[in-house]
């Protein structure tokens, strides 16, 4: 099956779609438009789909010729709510919205690679399901969750699942992979503090917020420097702070925002136990209180080891030999994880860096931008891990003895 030369008649089509998309992206939740425009395109390419998944997810099946196994490959579809500060002809058009994370892009190159497999299926031995996502950046919810308990894989279970996500500290013609952790477990937090308020210039009579607020946040490094394995990667961050009313007045309560990282689920749990036990134990200490709302968020994103290894030799044959280098995990969220936690597979980063930018703008930047040099070989990567994939499955391979 020749995939690339397929792939590059198709190329302008996929640059098409990518701006096209990216000029009217929709956030979480309001992909009503980003998915009939998909559908659309699976219309003209005669592929069969279902729809109706977390709202706007749409599930298109492509099935070969030949029987076989099942190979499923996503795309996120949802934009975030941004305003784009970029100058290229195909801004967004959409006030306040822009696709800075590559969902536009992801979604053109799957709907790139289903052309591809569409057009080959007389050489495909099995089924290949493509899965446009609604709701990745809605963490902590997100729509994968969403689409498995609306039956997504109910009539079609995939033997394996494949994502793939534009990263900007690749070059174009690198792929990233590994085995185990790619991206951490997400979690957010709320910790509500409350003191008693009263005259600045009298805080005998009170019990300032904002002190309490501080010591908590001073504390709640301490977790990560004292608690934690060295060895276990953890970030506690507080993103927001919100207290008080007016310079002369001591503040009642304060509100603090954040997100914890995390790889291992023990670190994990010890992270979400210590900051509740510093929280309250400070507060009360200084005569507050302090309430800890701890959001579980996306689960780290932990690729199956064989997969892995399928997903680097298919991209040292496509891209040649040292496409697929050494690379670290980033603490990012990814919604992958959950589908991931149902069934094995991969989640591979393409390379996209701007080779004229002397520093890369990094995803959800207002100036996050792709080299589209990359779409066509990410629409070949995921065709053909795709094809690997159902090689692989369909000879029987036992996969615990790679």
């Amino acid at each position: 099956m020749n995939v690339k030369e397929a792939v590059l008649a198709y190329e302008d089509r996929i640059v098409a779609l990518r701006r096209e998309f990216h000029q009217y992206p929709e956030v979480s939740t309001e992909e009503a438009e980003t998915s009939k425009r998909i559908q659309a395109e699976l219309d003209r390419l005669g592929i069969f789909y279902q729809t109706g998944f977390a709202d706007t997810g749409v599930l298109a099946v492509i099935e070969g010729a030949h029987p076989g196994k099942t190979v499923a490959l996503r795309a996120d579809i949802d934009a975030l709510p941004i305003e784009e500060k970029n100058q290229h002809t195909f801004v967004s058009k959409v006030p306040g919205k822009m696709h800075a994370c590559g969902h536009d892009a992801h979604t053109a190159m799957l709907l790139g690679a289903g052309a591809v497999l569409a057009e080959k299926k007389a050489e495909l031995a099995g089924t290949v399901l493509l899965v446009f996502q609604p709701a990745e950046e809605n963490a902590p919810v997100g729509g994968a969750d969403q689409m498995i308990a609306d039956g997504v894989f109910d009539e079609y279970p995939p033997d394996a699942v494949f994502a793939q996500h534009c990263w900007p500290d690749l070059p174009v013609g690198q792929i990233g992979v590994r085995p185990g952790a790619m991206m951490g477990n997400s979690d957010r937090f709320t910790i509500t503090i409350r003191g008693r308020s009263g005259h600045a210039s009298m805080p005998h009579q009170t019990a300032d917020a904002i002190v309490i607020a501080n010591q908590v946040i001073s504390a709640l490094q301490t977790i990560v420097s004292r608690n934690a394995d060295p060895l276990k990667s953890a970030v506690v961050t507080i993103g927001k702070i919100d207290g008080g009313s007016r310079y002369n007045v001591i503040a009642e309560h304060v509100t603090l925002e954040g997100t914890v990282r995390t790889y291992d689920e023990a670190m994990r749990a010890l992270i979400k136990s210590k900051m509740t036990d510093l929280a309250e134990g400070i507060a009360q200490s200084m005569d507050g209180s302090a309430e800890v709302d701890y959001l579980d968020g996306y689960p780290a994103t932990m690729n199956d080891p064989f997969w892995s290894g399928v997903v680097k030799d298919t991209a040292e044959t496509v891209l040649g030999d040292g496409a697929a280098p050494e690379i670290e995990p980033s603490m990012g969220g990814e919604d992958f994880g959950k589908f991931l936690l149902e069934y094995p597979g991969v989640y591979f980063w393409l390379g996209t860096a701007i080779a004229s930018r002397d520093v890369q703008k990094p995803l959800h930047d207002p100036e996050f931008d792709i080299d589209e040099k990359a779409l066509a070989i990410g629409a070949e990567m995921m065709t053909q891990v795709a094809v690997n994939a159902l090689m692989t499955l369909n000879a029987g391979e036992d996969i615990n003895e790679r």
